[in-house]
């Protein structure tokens, strides 16, 4: 009674996010191993026979295999920004904690408006047709490496201030080169940083779908969670094969964040840790 007393909250807490997590996925996979009459039901049933594979082999094949060319895309898409986006952000956080200048002030505030200001929809599409990037991938890329850049730069600042000053200093009194300290002797130390950035933003945008959907028209360029609309109409939808589909691009993000679990909470506690 005592340990019940002493942790009901923590237990509680423990439940309550069992079924909010679980649950939902449950019924995903339930309802990918129906057929589509039973699966219209949209009932928590189990299923009266197992319909898994028929549903993946015509997901996957559907327009042409377009679910494999939304996989590319999305690939490409989350390889690319996440890349660019860790380079970028550790630079600019490495800049703004070791330099002061008069202009810091108005470049964080510039940073926490990213943050907090909703983005643009039309004004962004006009900028982008006027740059030739519009429907073009790399247009894309860039769109979210803006869009990720501000809670990045926060999470590298926040922790490059634990890094001792005099790193920075012997290294240019061995003649090391701006660049060379920070690639050589700062980005090794933000290791534990960069895994958190690197997993929270991937999962992010392989997952993001307003984007895509704005910015990126055309079956072509489908990214993976466009391809729910495969399966949907204004007067019928195959709840079998949608689910189905959100099963297969629900797995990856899944797999990465249960192998990352605790670099992530390691990352995200480090600066707080350390200081």
């Amino acid at each position: 009674m005592s340990f019940l007393r002493r942790y009901w909250l923590t237990i509680v807490s423990i439940l309550v996010s069992a079924v909010v997590f679980l649950v939902p996925f449950a019924f995903i996979l339930l309802t990918a191993l129906k057929g589509k009459q039973q699966a219209n039901l949209l009932d928590f049933s189990w299923p009266q026979s197992i319909y898994l594979w028929e549903n993946i082999v015509e997901v996957v094949t559907t327009r042409n295999w377009m679910l494999l060319t939304a996989f590319i895309n999305s690939t490409i898409l989350t390889v690319s920004s996440v890349t660019l986006l860790v380079i970028f952000a550790a630079m600019v956080g490495f800049v703004l904690q070791r330099r002061k200048t008069r202009w810091n002030g108005m470049i964080e505030f510039l940073i926490l408006a990213g943050l907090m200001i909703p983005p643009a929809i039309v004004p962004t599409i006009v900028l982008l047709q006027g740059l030739g990037l519009f429907a073009k991938l790399h247009g894309l890329i860039l769109i979210e490496i803006a869009y990720h850049l501000p809670f990045s730069i926060l999470l590298y600042r926040a922790f490059i201030a634990t890094i001792p000053r005099d790193l920075d200093e012997a290294a240019i009194i061995d003649g090391a080169r701006p660049m060379d300290v920070f690639f050589r002797v700062i980005m090794p130390l933000l290791w534990p940083v960069t895994v958190t950035n690197i997993v929270v933003q991937s999962v992010t945008i392989f997952n993001d779908f307003t984007n895509p959907l704005y910015y990126l028209p055309g079956n072509q360029n489908a990214t993976v969670q466009l391809t729910l609309y495969n399966f949907q109409s204004q007067f019928n939808t195959s709840y079998n094969l949608l689910f189905t589909n959100i099963l297969l691009i629900t797995i990856p993000p899944l797999i990465v964040f249960l192998f990352f679990n605790r670099q992530i909470v390691a990352g995200m506690t480090a600066g707080a840790v350390k200081g």
